[in-house]
């Protein structure tokens, strides 16, 4: 594996190079021809991306043969309790819906039995597919001959 400061103290030098080849190219063109020249070079150099910084980690060697980070990870009690704060709201909310679920749904038996107790149907609507239909029209629009 080559060296990184070798590699850059080589890329140093070859910009340099190529630095000294453009400038000795460009001495004999006109003033007006250099000028446009510098301001697109300016241009450039402001357009271009900043360098990317590598982020490099401390390790420490705490025990033989085990590498561990700078410790500063942040991962103490409060920050996993805080994390876990909306998986915590998610549980709870999906109990809640599943509640209010189930309580509409007893209601909806309730008031279905409940018609049924109290009126007088013939046995053959008990076994009618469109039975329950009917049922649930009637509770929606109550009867006007009341």
């Amino acid at each position: 594996m080559t060296n990184p400061k070798t590699n850059n103290s080589d890329m140093d030098l070859w910009g340099q190079h190529l630095t000294r080849q453009l400038d000795l190219a460009t001495q004999n063109m006109g003033h007006d021809l250099s000028e446009r020249l510098r301001v697109a070079r300016d241009r450039a150099l402001e357009s271009r991306p900043a360098p990317i910084r590598l982020l490099r980690y401390r390790t420490a060697l705490q025990t033989p043969g085990s590498l561990t980070g700078s410790g500063d990870e942040g991962l103490n009690l409060w920050r996993i309790l805080v994390s876990a704060l909306p998986l915590v709201a998610l549980v709870m909310g999906l109990i809640l819906v599943q509640a209010i679920q189930q309580e509409l749904m007893e209601s909806d038996i309730a008031s279905i039995d409940s018609a049924l107790l109290l009126d007088d149907l013939p046995p053959d609507a008990y076994t009618d597919p469109g039975f329950l239909q009917f049922l649930k029209v009637q509770l929606v629009q109550p009867s006007r001959h009341d």
